[in-house]
């Protein structure tokens, strides 16, 4: 007789490459809110997340999309939108009252100044503790996003051709990509003066309005179509009763 063999499968998660449960009971045992940084081809998200029974709760939030309300018209998935990501994050958790937190980034490769390396460089610059090595966040000149620049500059030197298809993004938002540093600047001075809450709350309420225009365009077209439609059939009772 033959003896069964017995299989124990991953859980569903692991299996699919989503979450490493040993490192995500590592970051739960520090009893601390888990800053989680996860980033995709052209944006990245900021997340401050306290793990419940019934499951995780982020608390304070960001994305990348949300820098176009702070003036920011490039790409929203390069090393600058990271770090200002996570500024933005940062700024927003010590309005809720976060101080500290660990730093989750998942299953992503740790390479050395990486994007989700300046996100977290962002977060701390906002003031928050969250413990880290400084040999892999990612130098202030890149931070800035003047690497970009001087490659656009010797770009521009050898092939203006290459120049305007290689950074076709930027010259249709009207922005010099030699002159991103500064732009990355004006970005960051602006979260700082008008509050890290404002541009959440300012594209909800477009986001209301527009509906609402189209609400109150529909209703009362449709109230006067109903209209005419009772008074011409009353109008064609009257001349009946009449007849």
């Amino acid at each position: 007789m033959g003896r069964k063999i017995a299989i124990r499968l991953q859980h569903r998660r692991r299996r699919e490459g989503k979450t490493d449960f040993r490192l995500r009971l590592a970051l739960i045992k520090s009893r601390r809110l888990r800053f989680v940084a996860r980033k995709s081809l052209n944006n990245i998200t900021c997340s401050f997340v306290q793990h419940r029974i019934e499951g995780d709760a982020a608390l304070v939030s960001a994305d990348s999309k949300e820098l176009k309300a702070y003036g920011w018209k490039v790409n929203g998935g390069n090393l600058p939108a990271s770090y200002l990501t996570g500024f933005l994050a940062g700024i927003r958790a010590k309005q809720a009252g976060i101080k500290e937190a660990v730093f989750d980034m998942g299953l992503a490769r740790a390479t050395k100044g990486n994007r989700l390396f300046a996100a977290l460089k962002g977060a701390i610059d906002s003031g928050l503790e969250i413990s880290c090595k400084d040999a892999v966040l990612p130098e202030s000149d890149r931070i800035s996003g003047r690497h970009i620049a001087s490659y656009a500059e010797h770009v521009k030197r050898k092939d203006s051709g290459l120049y305007t298809s290689m950074f076709s993004s930027y010259l249709k938002n009207a922005i010099q990509p030699e002159n991103l540093p500064e732009h990355f600047e004006t970005a960051k001075k602006y979260i700082i003066e008008t509050g890290a809450l404002k541009g959440r709350k300012d594209l909800a309420r477009t986001e209301t309005k527009k509906t609402g225009k189209k609400q109150t365009e529909q209703k009362p077209e449709a109230a006067k179509k109903a209209g005419k439609v009772t008074h011409s059939m009353r109008e064609k009772k009257g001349a009946e009763n009449q007849k």
